[in-house]
């Protein structure tokens, strides 16, 4: 297949010609190989090159793509590995974009290819993409200062690992209770929708006054029997309102994050998990070189929890009037005292980077340990809640019967 090119010489004058080959990409590929820079590429009878529909994206525009974490956490990895190997970084991305099966990941990949052709430095290339966090470009840029670029993609490669073994354990621990919850809502829907109507046919029949439980139980299964659209409605629209109001009003989702700090059991495992990844980017960051404030400040926006961000905002605006760490630190009761030690020996030592680093490694143990604790802790309480549940439907129901009973005898 032959087609038409326009593409730019390494002395940035227009080139145009054709060119054989197979498809687009092995196109670009061979103009690539001849120091070439692509501008516009198309089929020489005149139609654009079209690619198959099963090769398309659907993605939308690249540029604000989000890239998952194990997309990113597979790049770092295999060009840490082949840098490491002393391929360069060119043949190491042309290798990516041809091992790469994802269509919307290999157009990033070639995009960024283009410009390092252009003379880009490879983190100004991935910069024009949302999908790369402002955490790894920093240290690829660092990386790139001082000739350590290999080591770059490794250290965020294991940033990335750990944030991912991270967010999976509190996944993880999170999903039992909810399973649970969700348990109890629907014996109570099951119950109230199927079995308590029988028995009000039952009782209506008697004509006895009912016990307060068990009319409380009848008119709760009635009400939903007949309005179950208006209830969905409300419920639905008061999550929607919870959600907005949480999205667009700062001051209530301050007080959301603040509440959730406090929540037993789940409280310790956010702010523990908060911390570690704020210590882990802190060390991995000043030990590439990067400035403490500007090391601080991409931290900070690491941190999932609004109002540990904001404690750790407060204490960056600290240390820019020239406050230590770990005196800034110390005015907030989110930040552990052990942490506010270490923080204030690796300061005064010089090995900070170092101290960041066993906090993070501590309050990753803590976080496993939390997890562990909800998950065992939550086995016997909603145990009880359930069997509570239960019995008070089974009450409810059957003590009009006994009462009937006792009457008949």
């Amino acid at each position: 297949m032959k087609f038409k090119y326009t593409a730019l010489n390494s002395k940035n004058q227009k080139k145009e010609g054709t060119i054989e080959a197979d498809t687009v990409l092995t196109a670009k590929g061979m103009l690539r190989e001849k120091g070439l820079i692509v501008q516009d590429i198309s089929e020489a009878g005149g139609a654009a090159a079209s690619e198959s529909i099963w090769n398309m994206d659907l993605g939308g525009d690249i540029h604000t793509r989000k890239i998952k974490p194990k997309k990113l956490l597979m790049f770092f990895n295999q060009m840490g590995m082949m840098m490491k190997a002393g391929i360069n970084l060119s043949m190491s991305m042309d290798i990516m974009i041809q091992s790469e099966k994802d269509v919307g990941m290999k157009k990033i990949l070639q995009e960024i290819n283009e410009n390092l052709y252009s003379g880009f430095t490879l983190s100004q290339a991935m910069r024009n993409f949302a999908g790369f966090p402002g955490v790894y470009l920093s240290i690829i840029e660092a990386g790139e200062a001082n000739g350590r670029i290999d080591s770059a993609f490794e250290q965020s490669a294991l940033i990335c690992k750990k944030s991912m073994a991270l967010a999976s354990k509190i996944k993880s621990a999170m999903m039992y209770p909810i399973f649970l919850i969700v348990l109890v809502i629907g014996v109570i829907i099951i119950f109230t929708l199927f079995v308590i109507p029988r028995f009000a046919g039952v009782y209506a029949g008697f004509g006895a006054e009912l016990p307060g439980i068990t009319q409380g139980l009848l008119n709760f299964s009635e009400f939903l029997m007949n309005y179950w659209f208006i209830t969905i409605v409300v419920v639905g629209a008061l999550i929607f309102a919870f959600i907005m109001l949480k999205k667009n009003n700062e001051n209530f989702a301050m007080l959301v994050a603040e509440y959730l700090l406090k929540i037993p059991l789940v409280g310790p495992i956010i702010r523990q998990s908060s911390l570690a990844r704020f210590c882990r980017l802190m060390s991995t960051l000043t030990d590439a070189g990067i400035p403490i404030h500007r090391a601080m400040a991409l931290a900070r926006d690491a941190v999932p929890n609004i109002y540990v961000r904001e404690k750790v905002n407060a204490v960056l605006e600290d240390v820019q009037i020239g406050v230590t760490i770990n005196e800034a630190m110390a005015k907030h009761t989110v930040f552990d005292s052990i942490l506010v030690s270490m923080i204030r020996v690796g300061e005064e030592s010089g090995m900070l980077g170092d101290s960041l680093m066993k906090m993070a490694d501590l309050f990753e143990t803590q976080t496993d340990e939390s997890t562990q604790k909800l998950t065992d802790s939550m086995t016997p309480i909603m145990t009880v809640v359930i069997g509570g549940v239960v019995g008070v439907l089974v009450v409810g129901m059957y003590m009009p019967m006994f009462s009937m009973y006792s009457i008949i005898k």
